[in-house]
């Protein structure tokens, strides 16, 4: 393992782009906010170097081949799930936090190429920023990287998971060494194996990768509504409804909030001169998207379906601003979970369960939270 410091070392000798101290190293063994079962186990790595380039990447991957050392990949450390984790004893850590260019935005082919570090939040306002009503959709959690959300499949309602018609192709530094990309940029292709599709939730296991090139979608006007409900099965068959109407396709996002969220992000927003309170219940945070005309439709329509299945208020954002303010309160559910009990850790893990079986799914938990105090 020292031989292989050493050659990094040499390799890498501008201050901040690589870390061998043992107090640093702790803060890279595992993500943020996080525990879960298992990560107690969590070690630290030996070594984190940070690439700016796909060539430095590949330098990184054959001094571990020549030292037959493991590596793990890491994006921005947003992860839930332990992905960058290291539980394998000595290991390098590459973190792509510094691979964060937008290299070539292409609004007439609706596509854009940026390094794997580069996260969803930034491009999206560089779209913003450069008058182009273009952005990306899918939306994860701020601060995800490209590369983090390629290698973990993140999702959205309306515009589905991280699949192919979103991610058109990567660059990836293969574990020999060597440099692949998954195919070209033109969004139609019919020739060979689609291997873009095979890096699309790998999980880092089968190559690191460096660049992606993916497809935006046009920038509607969107807001945000907030349902309360007397309980979980009221909230799920309201969606069900909402999604099977004829303005399911504005539905851009849908999230379910249960009444101990929402209680926690009371608590988180009960600074002074605050005058948000959320209802402590069951509830949802849905996003509607459309243009103008069919965006005040679907929120007829979405008012309508929340009240026959029993919702008590319904509240619609007034403007954009409270629109982005609205829906930054459920991402940061995470934070707000820990600020409500003082030195609490969290475990967190993705619901994989189909939508009809997700009220029982809540109330167990909620049951088995309940019975452990």
């Amino acid at each position: 393992m020292q031989k292989a410091v050493s050659l990094l070392l040499n390799l890498f000798p501008e201050p901040g782009s690589i870390i061998t101290d043992e107090k640093s190293l702790k803060s890279y063994s595992g993500a943020k906010f996080l525990a879960y079962i298992g990560s107690q186990s969590s070690q630290s790595h030996k070594v984190v170097v940070f690439p700016t380039t796909t060539e430095e990447v590949v330098k990184i991957v054959k001094v571990a081949n020549h030292c037959s050392i493991p590596i793990i990949s890491r994006g921005s450390g947003t992860g839930l799930e332990g992905h960058s984790d290291n539980i394998i004893g000595d290991s390098i850590c590459v973190d792509l936090s510094h691979m964060n260019k937008i290299l070539h935005i292409n609004e007439k082919d609706s596509d854009l190429v940026c390094q794997a570090g580069a996260t969803w939040d930034d491009i999206n306002h560089t779209l913003l920023d450069n008058g182009i009503k273009l952005f990306f959709p899918l939306d994860p959690a701020p601060g995800a990287t490209l590369g983090g959300m390629m290698a973990t499949s993140s999702n959205a309602v309306r515009y589905g998971t991280a699949k192919a018609e979103w991610f058109l192709s990567a660059t990836v530094v293969l574990p020999s060494g060597e440099v692949i990309k998954s195919r070209r940029r033109a969004h139609k292709s019919s020739a060979g194996f689609d291997l873009t599709q095979l890096y699309i939730g790998s999980e880092g296991t089968l190559g690191i990768v460096t660049e992606v090139t993916i497809r935006l979608a046009p920038l509607l006007p969107s807001t945000v509504a907030v349902v309360h409900f007397p309980n979980v099965e009221n909230a799920c068959s309201a969606v069900d409804s909402l999604l099977k109407s004829e303005y399911g396709m504005h539905i851009q996002c849908v999230e379910l909030a249960d009444s101990t969220f929402m209680e926690a992000l009371n608590h988180s927003l009960s600074s002074p001169g605050s005058t948000t309170n959320y209802p402590v219940s069951d509830s949802l945070f849905i996003k509607l998207q459309g243009d103008i005309i069919t965006l005040r439709d679907a929120c007829l329509v979405t008012n309508r379906i929340m009240e026959q299945h029993g919702s008590t208020r319904i509240r619609f954002a007034n403007g954009d601003d409270e629109a982005r303010t609205m829906w930054d309160h459920r991402r940061g559910a995470l934070l707000a979970i820990l600020a409500y009990i003082k030195d609490s850790e969290v475990w967190s893990t993705d619901v994989c369960v189909p939508v009809s079986q997700l009220p029982k799914l809540v109330r167990q938990v909620q049951e088995d939270a309940a019975a452990a105090n």
